[in-house]
């Protein structure tokens, strides 16, 4: 029996594309270093920064790994920067998203969030309307795991209070999060509404694995397994 729908965050629930980027190249920019080099040591402290480490911590070690003064006044700057890019994702969030969570939950299910993030993300994820429509949450940053672990998915379902065999996860399918929560029981459907909106491609739809082009058909493919259960 379904019980709790699981999500993911960036590009399922929210999208970065609908907004200004601030990336690699504008932070590298606002830091004064060179692209590839900035690039390089920043996709290197990607799984840190997932886990635990703080951006304003980070950003003060790639300078100095760069012979540069990591200057708290600059890091400060960019830090608010790289967070207001991140709160207007969620406000540019497309309006059948809370539409969904709402009737979802009121089909007697549970809605959870399981999110690879970035301590600027967890901030902008905890300030959202997500922190009033979702019962738990399993973030990397805070957890210390992160996808494709299956870690994190057990940790929100037992927040849940259900199995993961319960649950159905809802992905765009990025860190292989799709095969992953699979792995651990959970019915898996991938979220192409973004790619749609975007024009960005998507990979094949992961093995096993559901599509749903719109909010709208992700409700009616988890209420129609709901009913066949």
């Amino acid at each position: 029996m379904i019980r709790a729908v699981l999500f993911d965050v960036f590009e399922t629930l929210v999208t970065h594309y609908r907004t200004p980027l601030y990336f690699s190249e504008e932070i590298a920019r606002d830091l004064g270093l060179p692209l590839e080099q900035f690039r390089t040591l920043w996709r290197a402290s990607e799984s840190d920064r997932s886990t635990g480490l703080p951006l304003d911590t980070c950003l003060a070690r790639i300078l100095s790994s760069c012979g540069r003064d990591p200057a708290p006044d600059k890091i400060r700057r960019i830090v608010d920067k790289r967070l207001e890019t991140k709160r207007l994702c969620f406000a540019s969030m497309r309006s059948d998203i809370p539409v969904m969570l709402r009737r979802l939950r009121s089909g007697g299910l549970k809605i959870g969030i399981v999110s690879n993030c970035f301590s600027e993300e967890v901030t902008a994820i905890r300030e959202s309307i997500l922190s009033s429509l979702t019962d738990a949450m399993a973030l990397s940053f805070e957890e210390g795991v992160e996808k494709p672990d299956p870690e994190l998915f057990l940790r929100c379902a037992h927040r849940l209070g259900v199995t993961p065999e319960a649950c159905v996860y809802v992905g765009d399918g990025g860190s292989r999060e799709l095969p992953a929560a699979a792995s651990v029981g959970m019915r898996t459907y991938q979220a192409l509404w973004y790619f749609a909106d975007s024009g960005l491609k998507h990979g094949p739809v992961a093995h096993n694995t559901i599509p749903a082009e719109t909010p709208e058909i992700l409700m009616d493919l988890v209420f129609e397994a709901l009913l066949d259960n």
